[in-house]
């Protein structure tokens, strides 16, 4: 289902289909039929749902959830939940110059390397990026996952990072592909350095076709620390990175400071969007951002999903 915002007919009826048909049409069967339809704007939201435990919820319905736009609770039209809808994915990859300390790279090729193993050949479609100053499309949306192995092998770091010019892009480009659950995963050392947007215009663009943004910052333990430390420091203005951008597009931000830790995380991450639900709600009208607070009504449920939506 295309997350954009589409005209979805819901109503079809040709008048002299439903037995109301005037005496001339009943003489004439050649008449020309008169075709009345009536549409309607769908908003569709992809979200996750965990317990008090962090374990993935299943098994709910669409009573189960509350969707409130700008403070109105709105009618759920429908609900999917298949783990084996096909997902659409771009994997963007930080080559720049600052992923070259440590074993940052080989730990981002092997998070590559462990999202592809958890796709499905022939059904899932990916396209890889790089970026530093820039996004660079290194390879199409495929679903032959075979062409990608090893692809980040051909291309080293340099240059400054704009990370979030680089997500708001393959959001663009991602918005009209087919899968049912669509996301953009970063593997990144988390420091943006030259980018034009801000975390939260990038979250508006990502949140307004529900592109949940998920990231994986391969970095040491200590530099953890530091960026924890320095995010604490951040003044409200500027205090907008990442991990905001994650939450406010209904994805997830994950450390990973060993080849264990990188593994475990890419491959949680795309086992956490195969289970996501996939809600629809009419939109509003009017041309406005439209604020979005989903909701399931059991105690200790934690929901993420996108913030907003543009109406019109």
């Amino acid at each position: 289902m295309n997350t954009r915002l589409f005209r979805l007919v819901i109503a079809t009826c040709v008048v002299g289909g439903l037995g109301v048909v005037s005496p001339r049409a009943q003489d004439s069967p050649l008449a020309p039929q008169q075709t009345f339809r009536s549409t309607v704007d769908v908003v569709t939201i992809q979200a996750s749902v965990r317990d008090g435990r962090g374990r993935v919820v299943s098994g709910l319905t669409s009573t189960d959830f509350e969707v409130r736009d700008n403070g109105q609770v709105r009618p759920i039209l429908s609900l999917r939940s298949d783990n084996q809808s096909p997902l659409s994915l771009a994997i963007l990859v930080d080559m720049s110059g600052s992923m070259r300390m440590g074993a940052k790279i080989p730990m981002a090729r092997q998070a590559y390397a462990s999202i592809l193993t958890q796709l499905h050949q022939g059904q899932d479609e990916v396209a890889l990026f790089t970026f530093d100053k820039s996004l660079h499309q290194r390879r199409d949306f495929t679903r032959d996952l075979a062409s990608l192995t090893g692809a980040l092998n051909e291309f080293e770091p340099f240059g400054t990072t704009s990370l979030f010019d680089a997500t708001a892009a393959a959001a663009r480009k991602l918005a009209a592909r087919s899968g049912t659950h669509k996301a953009i995963m970063v593997l990144t050392d988390g420091i943006d350095t030259s980018s034009a947007m801000k975390a939260p215009e990038v979250s508006g663009l990502a949140s307004s076709i529900d592109v949940p943004v998920f990231v994986v910052a391969t970095v040491p333990s200590l530099d953890q620390r530091l960026m924890l430390e320095a995010a604490g420091r951040a003044t409200p203005s500027d205090a907008a990175d990442l991990r905001d951008l994650a939450e406010w597009t209904g994805g997830q931000f994950v450390f990973a400071s060993t080849f264990l830790e990188t593994v475990v995380a890419a491959s949680g991450l795309v086992d956490g969007l195969r289970l996501q639900y996939v809600l629809a709600i009419e939109a509003a009208s009017g041309r406005e951002w439209r604020r979005l607070d989903v909701r399931v009504k059991r105690p200790s449920t934690t929901v993420k999903a996108r913030n907003g939506y543009f109406a019109g």
